[in-house]
């Protein structure tokens, strides 16, 4: 696991451009200077006052927060895959993200909620994607548990329904202004993270991340067949059942404070595989530093290339992972589960 080391490594690398980076253009010095400042409880001169604001309070949370959020993508995204057994599987096909939309524009085209103050919008989202969790895993079960083939029907024909309500919601928005803001949040922005959003996701993703780790091995019999995996004593059934548990919760709350991201979920897995092999082992220990970096990096360049107004980052991971994930699909000899 050399990879992991020097993934550290340039994640850390990642973290310091992403907040040493930006429009309001602070010296490198300055922002060293500023972080130490934070870090140790220094004081700072009246004159950098607004210099730390920016980098203590508005860069930093959101670098870090981006971090959280890519790692719980990939992190995710490799568990979706073995639980559906589909190359094509990302966090959001179980339809956990669309549902989350709805809450998320109830707040930000409807004012609903508005008594919650700055909480509204992470809260709204996070408990409609919770109510979507649950309609997915009442419909997809059956006698037999959750099998891949219906959790995908599900949660792909569930999330046509929530984005229609989400597209009928922005069509129905009366304020140009807060259509803008639901397209920014459906596409992916982490342009409101604060320091409060931070303990949540994080702890959610580590013990999302620390229990995938611990199943690694019944993962791995489980990407290979469900006769399979009963055969080595794993039960697909209840394991598919717990994994639909813990990927929603971790998708919820990621989608909850940065919007809908895509192709981090996707495309992270299978580049990691073809790094390190098919094992749940290597690949769940390497994917989210993976997603980590690619997301602070996609996040830094959703702000720069227009500064200073900003793309959504969900077009920066798109724009990246189109052209990615095609050249991966034309490697010879690749498959999904495999090298």
């Amino acid at each position: 696991m050399s990879l992991v080391p020097g993934l550290v490594m340039l994640l850390l690398v990642s973290l310091l451009c992403g907040v040493g980076l930006g429009a309001a253009g602070i010296g490198w010095g300055e922002v060293l200077r500023l972080l130490g400042a934070g870090l140790t409880g220094g004081t700072i001169a009246g004159q950098d006052v607004a210099a730390y604001t920016i980098v203590w309070e508005i860069r930093l949370p959101r670098v870090v927060l981006g971090a959280v959020v890519g790692a719980g993508l990939a992190a995710v995204g490799v568990a979706v895959q073995a639980m559906v057994r589909n190359a094509l599987a990302d966090p959001f096909v179980l339809g956990i993200s669309s549902g989350a939309a709805v809450g998320a524009n109830a707040v930000i085209l409807l004012g609903a909620f508005a008594g919650l103050g700055v909480w509204a919008l992470s809260l709204s989202a996070f408990a409609s994607a919770l109510a979507a969790m649950a309609l997915v895993y009442a419909v997809a079960r059956s006698p037999h548990g959750l099998t891949p083939l219906r959790l995908i029907l599900t949660g792909t024909a569930l999330a046509y329904g929530f984005e229609a309500v989400t597209t009928v919601m922005v069509f129905g928005a009366a304020r140009g202004e807060a259509a803008r803001s639901a397209m920014m949040w459906l596409l992916g922005s982490l342009g409101g993270a604060t320091w409060a959003q931070v303990p949540l996701a994080a702890v959610t993703v580590a013990a999302g991340w620390a229990w995938l780790r611990r199943r690694a091995e019944a993962l791995n019999a489980l990407a290979m067949g469900d006769e399979t995996s009963a055969a080595l004593g794993v039960r697909p059934a209840r394991l598919r059942r717990e994994l639909f548990l813990v990927t929603a919760a971790v998708t919820g709350t990621v989608v909850a404070v940065s919007g809908a991201i895509g192709f981090v979920g996707l495309m992270v897995p299978h580049v990691v595989r073809m790094l390190v092999g098919a094992d749940h082992r290597r690949v769940l220990a390497v994917a989210p530093l993976a997603g980590a970096v690619l997301l602070v990096w996609a996040d830094l360049l959703s702000r720069l290339l227009l500064a200073p107004a900003e793309l959504p980052v969900g077009v920066i991971t798109a724009v990246v992972g189109v052209p990615a994930f095609l050249l991966l699909m034309r490697r010879g000899g690749y498959a999904f589960g495999g090298r």
